[in-house]
């Protein structure tokens, strides 16, 4: 798999607080990559910069190989754990606007073949998160697992190439974090993405990763906290799954 991401010598900084120190890292194309660590780590801090949101304050990212542009673009998707849906929309209408505003930035709207296009690709990208039935309704008439359905349908219509994922099924009763567990696998398979989650849930992480990174921070100054930030500490791969492991939750770390 080829490189799609860079990361050389990151910083992040607020004013005279350090959240992120000497971040160096390769993610692949393809990869699925999850992020855990204590709180204040920086793992947010870090899905902004590959989200666009800011940029670092010292360093580079590169997105194949040309810098990233501080800005959220349509290759970069997010999900975050509250549902990040329109309440005054059906889930089709909340689908179909990401893509009302990419393709007419200045009115929001589209007319004729290109909305009725834009209405198909919505019901497709619905059904293929198990929505198929439900396109009509509002989110107030919907579970917790069926708006994070939708969240993930409304960041996936636009065709990322990486979908960043920030502590999406913490809120989930575990039944249903299971059920999308599955899901997000199957997406990630079935739309060749990169994808980059956030979680406390360390078996979560195991789980579903192709690749489980722990940031932290390496040193600990206990008169001034605030003068050291994280960086990976543990950057573990795991074991390809087969194509049969969609059912499974056994996932295996490489051995030498």
């Amino acid at each position: 798999m080829s490189t799609l991401l860079s990361l050389r010598d990151v910083w992040v900084e607020y004013g005279d607080r350090i959240i992120i120190e000497k971040l160096d890292l390769d993610i692949q194309a393809g990869a699925f990559v999850s992020i855990i660590g204590p709180s204040g780590a920086g793992k947010s801090s870090f899905l902004r910069l590959i989200l666009g949101q800011e940029a670092p304050t010292r360093g580079t990212i590169l997105l194949d190989g040309a810098p990233l542009i501080p800005e959220c673009g349509p290759d970069r998707g997010v999900v975050f754990q509250r549902y990040s849906v329109f309440p005054h929309l059906s889930a089709l209408r909340n689908t179909i606007l990401g893509m009302e505003c990419a393709q007419a930035p200045l009115t929001g709207r589209l007319f004729g073949a290109a909305r009725r296009a834009a209405k198909d690709e919505a019901a497709a990208m619905l059904t293929a998160v198990g929505l198929g039935d439900s396109m009509h309704l509002f989110p107030a008439q919907m579970s917790g697992g069926m708006q994070q359905r939708l969240a993930i349908a409304q960041a996936l219509v636009k065709r990322p190439r990486i979908l960043l994922l920030d502590e999406p099924f913490g809120a989930l009763d575990p039944g249903i974090r299971a059920d999308m567990h599955a899901l997000i696998r199957g997406l990630w398979r079935d739309y060749s993405l990169t994808i980059i989650m956030v979680t406390h849930d360390i078996r979560e992480a195991f789980t579903l990763g192709t690749r489980v990174l722990a940031l932290d921070k390496r040193r600990h100054d206990p008169h001034a906290p605030h003068r050291f930030g994280a960086t990976a500490v543990y950057d573990l791969p795991m074991r390809d799954r087969a194509e049969n492991s969609l059912g499974s939750e056994e996932v295996l770390p490489l051995t030498e």
